[in-house]
């Protein structure tokens, strides 16, 4: 298990390497690189009687092109469930962008997280120590109606797993927004 983890990360890790020396080549050929990178991402928070759900996501998105950007993200997140759990997940992700028309937006993204996932006492003392941490991979397939700065749209998990603890349905709606 954990050699398959070790190889899926150093693949993932080459692959933004070489992302990020194409980019940094680019900006070094190119005086106008920095005015085609657009900075944004997400945040949110939750917050009922007995659960809390807080996010953070900054991002950067390069435009290659009219019709085409990619880009990478951090994402941050704290999540719990009074009495029964606490979770806190991290990692990034790479993200392209197709934009067929001005107003769709097409894209793919592949995420990587670290989730750390522990369960209250009186939890694990009715159903066992259940505490997990481990490597969630997901890669979304979405579609978006975008209007200047901000995209708006549906994504796919393709990758979704009921037991994996970290998504509760395949589909989720997204907003992006990049500046």
């Amino acid at each position: 298990m954990k050699s398959g983890i070790f190889t899926f990360l150093t693949k993932s890790g080459t692959a933004i390497a070489f992302c990020l020396c194409f980019l940094s080549a680019n900006a070094q050929n190119n005086s106008d690189f920095w005015s085609k990178v657009r900075f944004g991402g997400a945040i949110g928070a939750s917050f009922g009687n007995n659960y809390t759900d807080v996010m953070i996501a900054p991002g950067a998105l390069y435009e290659v092109n009219q019709y085409y950007g990619v880009g990478l993200s951090l994402q941050g997140s704290y999540i719990q469930q009074r009495d029964i759990y606490d979770s806190w997940m991290y990692g990034g992700s790479v993200i392209n962008v197709f934009n067929p028309i001005p107003q769709i937006q097409l894209s793919a993204e592949l995420e990587q997280l670290r989730v750390n996932l522990d369960f209250d006492d009186r939890f694990t003392e009715i159903y066992g120590n259940q505490d997990r941490d481990f490597w969630n991979t997901a890669l979304f397939l979405g579609a978006g109606y975008r209007t200047q700065n901000v995209t708006i749209g549906i994504r796919y998990n393709v990758l979704f797993d009921d037991n994996d603890y970290v998504y509760s349905d395949s589909w989720m709606p997204f907003i992006r927004v990049y500046f």
